[in-house]
């Protein structure tokens, strides 16, 4: 069973549209969803959630249309969106009693250990926190009561290279649970590289590529050279191309260039923002 299934998802607001979104989540994986600020990413979020209703499309959610069952749904998935929705008075041991009658499976225990590992003053209102420690509570009550499913919108967002790397510890160890799966977006495409076994690309609200990403980096490449050494080039390989006083760099389809032709590796951060070029 997938996690999630998204087929011509549609939404539209004024000066902007979320083109015929499809997209699917495997059981026991990461996908990333990456795209600039005002690609569509929290708006498909906020779709999924059923936080705001499309305009034609289909969602399912661990097997289940978003909109059927939806309290089921909701115990089964854990959410962290950049509006947190915590009241701004509460600290964080008076929010764990709350959720302790909000989600069906919660536990005490975790919670407490997620607190501690990620360093959360337990008694501090919700108001005094940072932006970074704001996400930092939001991850820890999504990973508290059992969830099968993470969304995740801009989580990594406003936390030091040292968190960062312990959050994407922990969400590493919670998918190596065949059941756990993780939907995650961002724009720090360096964090989602080496968290997720799947990569999607949004764009001014139309999904350029949704794979696998050892896929992709086995599909794409760069090439340099002169600009006279690149002429052999077909350009129908030739996703983006840029020229310096030094020469020419292609990113380029692997399979279709020449025979001794050397091809580097590509970063999907450096894949992305050829892709979004090409797209402009």
């Amino acid at each position: 069973m997938n996690a999630l299934e998204i087929t011509n998802l549609t939404k539209s607001y004024p000066g902007f549209r979320l083109d015929g979104i499809n997209l699917t989540l495997p059981s026991g994986c990461i996908l990333g969803l990456i795209g600039e600020n005002g690609a569509g990413k929290s708006t498909t979020i906020r779709l999924i959630l059923d936080m705001i209703h499309k305009d034609a499309g289909t969602i399912k959610i661990l097997g289940r249309d978003n909109q059927e069952d939806l309290c089921l749904t909701k115990q089964e998935i854990g959410v962290v969106l950049d509006d947190a929705g915590i009241p701004q008075f509460l600290n964080a041991m008076q929010i764990g009693k709350i959720m302790r009658y909000t989600y069906n499976r919660w536990s005490d225990g975790t919670y407490a250990g997620l607190l501690e590992k990620l360093s959360i003053p337990t008694k501090k209102p919700f108001k005094s926190f940072s932006r970074g420690m704001k996400m930092k509570l939001g991850i820890a009550i999504a990973l508290s009561h059992d969830a099968k499913l993470l969304i995740l919108d801009e989580a990594t967002n406003g936390l030091d290279p040292v968190v960062r790397d312990e959050v994407v510890n922990i969400f590493n160890e919670f998918t190596r649970d065949a059941s756990h799966s993780i939907l995650i977006s961002s724009h720090i495409v360096s964090d989602l590289e080496k968290l997720c076994d799947y990569i999607a690309f949004l764009h001014k609200g139309k999904m350029l590529i949704c794979e696998e990403k050892d896929v992709l980096l086995e599909t794409y490449g760069i090439v340099r050279g002169s600009a006279q050494e690149l002429e052999v080039l077909d350009p129908d390989c030739i996703i983006h191309k840029k020229e310096s006083a030094y020469g020419v760099e292609a990113v380029v389809r692997r399979e279709q260039i020449p025979t001794g032709m050397k091809i580097g590796p590509i970063s999907i951060e450096d894949l992305f923002v050829a892709m979004i070029k090409e797209a402009n």
